[in-house]
């Protein structure tokens, strides 16, 4: 879409007052399903912009998930919005809202967040690391208070019936997550020729896992994507949580199994007491799939990191084939 300085005016004066000015707009690298812009003022302070828009989102056009599945394409201000609300009700660091979602201002739809500057987690662990320590300690705390708050029904917040703003009872968890794998095994078979190969072992493999987890009633906020990059460091060098469109109420394992993923050796820190290893061992499997078949969707389209995603299919290839030794 690549908004100028000219379109982001009116955002500008919304979210900061007549009193000042815009000078410059820096499209910000990364994100795939909004654009997210630095807005510079004339006294020098910044906020972001996000903006949700069909033209900046570089994913390919997915089918209706059904009403109960918690895994449809996660973007729009309202699925913000209501993740803002429960991240911030449980004590999870994420940016002040300055300005809260609009539809007036800009073709599409438009929020305006405080800059947090000091870079993302991942490049404080490379930069800093015993500071980092100290911030991945505190992210510890922020899961463990995120995955307490807790909800009798699956589901993302603000996406249920107008005027609602909490989940939905539906299938159990465990059956989403296996007929999810299942279609992502299917889409992967046909594109990687070391997933075809091994297909039927890793579908038995997968029947196997789901059929050992037992049912469950209550289900815990998760942000669904928490690797290292979706964590800001402020300015005192507390964790803040972004892209958080894709909060749901669900197994906590499951976002577990893709912490365990994304922060490697320093997974402890934000480790819990009592997660159902039954539901881990399928989920493990189920998220390798879901990031082999998910990033080859995304290289359908012109996402501009190529060689990132191909990485990513790699390296979830590898592990998926692993979960079979």
């Amino acid at each position: 879409m690549g908004l100028t300085v000219d379109d982001l005016r009116p955002v500008a004066r919304a979210a900061f007052g007549r009193g000042r000015v815009l000078v410059s707009a820096e499209r910000l690298r990364g994100g795939t399903k909004k654009g997210v812009y630095r807005l510079t003022l004339d006294d020098g302070s910044t906020g972001v912009a996000y903006v949700w828009h069909p033209r900046e989102d570089y994913w390919p056009a997915q089918a209706v998930p059904a009403p109960d599945d918690p895994f449809g394409h996660a973007t729009g201000a309202g699925l913000f919005a209501a993740a803002h609300r429960e991240f911030t009700a449980a004590g999870v660091r994420v940016p002040r809202l300055l300005l809260a979602p609009a539809a007036t201002l800009l073709p599409g739809e438009v929020a305006v967040v405080e800059d947090v500057r000091g870079g993302t987690l991942q490049d404080l662990r490379w930069r800093d690391p015993r500071r980092a320590e100290a911030v991945l300690a505190r992210l510890g705390d922020a899961v463990r208070r995120m995955h307490a708050r807790r909800r009798a029904g699956s589901g993302r917040p603000g996406s249920g019936r107008p005027g609602s703003d909490g989940p939905k009872a539906g299938r159990a968890v465990q059956r989403i997550i296996f007929a999810r794998a299942l279609r992502d095994l299917s889409e992967a078979a046909a594109r990687v020729e070391r997933i075809a190969a091994a297909r039927d072992r890793l579908a038995a493999t997968l029947a196997e896992r789901y059929a050992a987890v037992a049912p469950r009633s209550r289900y815990g906020l998760i942000h669904g994507e928490l690797g290292p990059d979706h964590v800001l460091v402020d300015d005192r060098d507390h964790p803040v949580l972004v892209d958080i469109e894709g909060a749901m109420f669900l197994d906590v394992e499951w976002e577990h199994a893709f912490l365990e993923l994304r922060f490697g050796d320093a997974y402890p820190a934000l480790a819990v007491a009592g997660l159902d290893e039954d539901r881990l061992c399928l989920y493990r499997l189920a998220l390798h799939l879901s990031l082999v078949a998910g990033p080859l969707r995304l290289l359908d389209g012109d996402f501009p990191d190529r060689a990132g995603m191909r990485a990513i299919v790699a390296h979830n290839v590898a592990r998926a084939l692993d979960q079979l030794a």
